[in-house]
């Protein structure tokens, strides 16, 4: 999507960026020495074109990307509050990304060249529920196939017609799931009251091998191997903006594994990274900023 970052209503100023929470940690993972391919459709307007070339900066592979040729790229906004805490305003009813499966670009058969997929809560809900379906019982095919499926919620309400839509795709795709990355506040608008454990055991009850949930600055609880963890984490030392905290530490964490690393040092690299993150405005930061991980 197309980003609109450190917003200035009284000059009439923005700054302009391309994000998106798949793509958020598609571009960390690059930056960590992760093989990447994104999978997405775009336009083939003038930021469609310049998109590609952002993404192909990173090292990403675009080959899977389609172009649709009368849909546009989303767009939207990032508010921010005095602590840092952000809100998101967006303009994707007809975004070219809910083409996605549908004919034009990538098709689902083509998800079995990859060892590890990575989708999020956003992916399903801007699909239509046919595709959704459809994407979910591949993800489980692929699963049971031995690749590693990865899942975040991302839980945004207006995407989804009501709850109930929200958590029973959820549910059935936690069912799909090796590596679980939920957010508790995302869990905890779907779940009032549940506790960290009590929603950990609530997912790892469908299935996946490993669950972290993500909880800011209390740290993250991992269920690994039968066992629950809880983390206590370093605060950040400042706070700027929260976008792409949740998909900087997926990136940190998913990276770290694939390096061989156990649970809690994955954390401690997402961690690290969601830390930096924050403390700059947008989803997406300068490779400088990277810290070491």
């Amino acid at each position: 999507m197309i980003e609109l970052n450190h917003i200035d209503l009284v000059q009439g100023a923005a700054r302009l960026g391309f994000a998106g929470d798949t793509l958020n940690t598609s571009i960390y993972l690059s930056r960590l020495g992760c093989d990447v391919s994104y999978i997405t459709n775009l336009g083939t307007d003038a930021f469609s074109t310049q998109m590609l070339h952002r993404f192909k900066a990173e090292g990403i592979n675009c080959g899977l990307i389609g172009q649709h040729e009368t849909c546009l790229p989303g767009v939207y906004a990032i508010e921010t509050d005095h602590c840092g805490e952000r809100s998101f305003h967006y303009w994707r009813e007809a975004s070219a990304a809910r083409t996605l499966f549908s004919g034009i670009g990538a098709n689902l058969a083509d998800l079995s060249g990859f060892d590890v997929i990575y989708l999020s809560g956003i992916t399903l809900a801007i699909l239509p529920p046919a595709v959704r379906a459809a994407l979910i019982a591949t993800a489980g095919e692929l699963k049971g196939a031995g690749k590693q499926v990865v899942f975040d919620t991302n839980y945004r309400p207006r995407l989804w017609p009501d709850d109930a839509t929200a958590r029973a795709s959820f549910d059935a795709m936690w069912a799909a799931t090796s590596v679980a990355l939920p957010s508790y506040d995302d869990e905890e608008r779907l779940y009032p009251g549940l506790s960290p454990l009590q929603i950990v055991d609530r997912i790892a009850g469908f299935g996946p091998q490993e669950v972290v949930l993500k909880n800011g600055a209390c740290g993250p609880m991992i269920r690994f191997q039968g066992k629950t963890v809880e983390t206590a984490m370093a605060p950040a030392a400042r706070v700027v903006d929260t976008s792409g905290a949740g998909d900087s530490f997926n990136a940190g964490y998913l990276a770290a594994r694939f390096r061989g690393e156990v649970p809690m040092q994955a954390a401690q690299a997402g961690h690290r990274l969601a830390s930096a993150v924050i403390c700059h405005h947008g989803a997406v930061i300068a490779r400088e900023a990277m810290p070491a991980i």
